[in-house]
């Protein structure tokens, strides 16, 4: 036997002494305790008198009278415990008794201490051990919880518009916050620490609730409930535990989602196909009028000198808040970037309505793509700063589609500055290019065609200069490529060298204060005029080289171009100058560079 059992015998035999002189009267101070409550002291004399009952056997009729008397108040005493338990959620918390409820929760405590100390003893237990007085009061508890779950509120005001199933949604959710905040700050005080009452209420309270919520979606669910039971399984519900009334009294990473996967998964399926369709809709739709006031006739509105288009802005808000929003619902924003996943054809449609737009070319065509460049930037954007917002593949496949959009945007606005400038860019390398006016009317005509491409929004200008900037740098190289003038002497390959660089000079000046940020073409020229005046062979070599790895698309017909311009330079050095190039090629990563040379079509 062991030492547990020894105690409890040694406990028996000495009350089995006492009560042989002067056997217990319990019932009086047993109906007082009832009567006042304090069911742990009737608890507590009822086991004093089990245990002196059961190690007294000498009468053989007294005893079974007893112990009917015994079984009988010990059926009253559970019996308001168990209603005592009921009542603490039952009540409103202003009528609950505490301090009953404490006395309760010791009885059952001291039963269950009871129960455990009879397997102890080995001994033959009453007909009532082991009582189970603690499954018990879980299964108690657990039923109320259910009961009460169930017990669904008349709809407030503001559910009136709500469907039935919102309804018992929505207060199963009421009856859970109030319930909790009660066990919380009420209940709680009135059981031990180990009983850990706070988490088995939300357990209880989570597998209630989930269970009425599988209930519901069995049936299957319109759109709008779909969207509802979403939201309380991974919005509202863990949210719930976050209040400042339940902070910090349950460990809600125990308790899991309120639906499983397997439910889950096809109610997220038909909330973002539904909200999919939405989006692709409602973008489509600002693209449609932005088409139809084109077709109009009208001009985009203009806001600080600038023409503007809300189909990127509107169709950002709307992006953004609905994926964002389903992000929420679904509780994964990942899962919400299938709400664009078709955002590639809606960019698609957005090129085609542009390329119409430039392919008619009426009035309105121009201050139309100019706008756009603008909607182009903001798409561009939000693209690569909110790129959570968008599958991999679909945010690369719209940011090609932007860089087309935008360089044919330059093309078309560029195209008739071009053609205007067309008969000055017929004199550059020539003869008469050696002369300082030629020039000069070149950049006469290019600031007087500036005012032909205000009016996109600051950056997108910006970047339409910095791409006219280049244009006209591509330009001028070509032509001097093309070996009209012929440099014979050193000192006038002197002569266009520092013609180049006060060309390069200029140009910069010219298109930085349109606003080009284009920098690096004036070392182009830079260099391009350093190789025209250098005599030595190793100085021509060196700078051949530092000109192809700053730009590694410069190839030897280029700088076979370039060369022919030195009518002193031999065959055979141009020849060691091109394999110098070559060899310099060789060892460049070409990955970053900028392109500038392959746009120099070269005979």
């Amino acid at each position: 036997m062991s030492m547990e059992a020894d105690g409890f015998a040694g406990k028996l035999f000495q009350k089995l002494i006492i009560s042989k002189k002067e056997p217990p009267n319990v019932t009086p101070q047993f109906e007082r305790n009832l009567e006042q409550l304090q069911l742990c002291e009737a608890s507590q004399l009822l086991i004093e008198k089990e245990e002196h009952l059961f190690t007294d056997t000498t009468d053989d009729q007294a005893h079974d009278e007893t112990t009917e008397k015994l079984a009988a108040d010990r059926s009253e005493l559970k019996e308001l415990v168990l209603q005592t338990l009921k009542q603490s959620l039952s009540l409103g918390p202003e009528d609950v008794n505490t301090e009953t409820l404490s006395s309760a929760v010791k009885a059952i405590y001291q039963e269950e201490e009871q129960d455990q100390r009879w397997t102890l003893s080995g001994q033959t237990p009453p007909a009532w051990r082991p009582c189970g007085w603690k499954k018990l009061h879980d299964s108690v508890l657990r039923s109320l919880v259910e009961g009460r779950v169930a017990d669904i509120f008349t709809p407030s005001a503001d559910q009136v518009d709500q469907s039935s199933i919102q309804q018992d949604v929505h207060s199963m959710g009421k009856q859970l916050i109030a319930d909790l905040v009660w066990v919380a700050h009420g209940i709680q005080r009135c059981y031990p620490p180990q009983m850990d009452i706070c988490n088995f209420y939300a357990k209880t309270y989570h597998q209630t609730f989930s269970t009425s919520l599988r209930k519901i979606t069995d049936l299957g669910l319109e759109d709008g409930d779909c969207t509802f039971v979403l939201r309380w399984v991974n919005e509202y519900y863990p949210q719930i535990f976050k209040q400042p009334e339940l902070a910090g009294h349950f460990h809600t990473e125990a308790l899991g989602k309120l639906l499983p996967k397997e439910l889950l998964d096809p109610l997220e399926e038909q909330y973002l196909s539904k909200r999919q369709i939405e989006l692709m809709t409602y973008i489509s739709q600002i693209l449609e009028e932005a088409e139809k006031r084109w077709n109009n006739g009208e001009e985009p509105k203009k806001e600080d000198g600038c023409y503007i288009s809300p189909v990127a802005y509107d169709s950002i808000q709307l992006i953004n808040g609905m994926v964002t929003g389903a992000g929420k619902v679904v509780g994964d924003p990942q899962k919400a970037q299938s709400l664009t996943r078709e955002l590639g054809v809606f960019m698609q449609r957005f090129r085609h309505f542009q390329d119409n737009v430039m392919r008619q070319n009426r009035a309105n065509s121009k201050a139309c793509v100019k706008a756009n460049l603008g909607c182009v930037e903001q798409f561009r954007d939000v693209l690569t700063k909110n790129s959570y917002l968008f599958p991999a593949d679909v945010q690369g496949d719209c940011l090609n589609v932007l860089t087309d959009m935008k360089h044919s945007a330059h093309t078309y606005l560029l195209k008739p500055v071009h053609k205007v400038l067309k008969p000055q860019y017929r004199k550059l390398g020539t003869d008469d290019w050696l002369n300082k006016p030629v020039f000069d009317s070149l950049l006469c005509s290019i600031k007087a065609q500036i005012q032909d491409l205000q009016g996109s929004p600051e950056s997108s200008h910006q970047e339409l200069i910095g791409q006219f900037h280049r244009d006209v740098t591509v330009e001028y190289v070509k032509r001097l490529l093309r070996g009209e003038v012929k440099l014979k002497e050193k000192h006038q390959q002197h002569q266009a060298c520092m013609v180049v660089k006060d060309n390069a000079d200029s140009l910069h000046h010219t298109f930085s204060k349109m606003g080009s940020k284009e920098e690096w073409l004036k070392e182009i020229l830079l260099q391009i005029a350093e190789v025209l005046t250098l005599q030595e062979l190793p100085a021509i070599q060196m700078e051949v080289a530092s000109l192809g790895s700053s730009f590694p698309d410069l190839s030897v017909k280029h700088v076979s171009a370039l060369l022919k311009l030195k009518a002193n330079l031999s065959k055979a050095n141009r020849k060691l100058v091109k394999e110098t190039l070559r060899a310099a090629l060789r060892e460049i990563n070409v990955a970053d560079a900028r392109p500038f040379f392959s746009k120099v079509q070269v005979r």
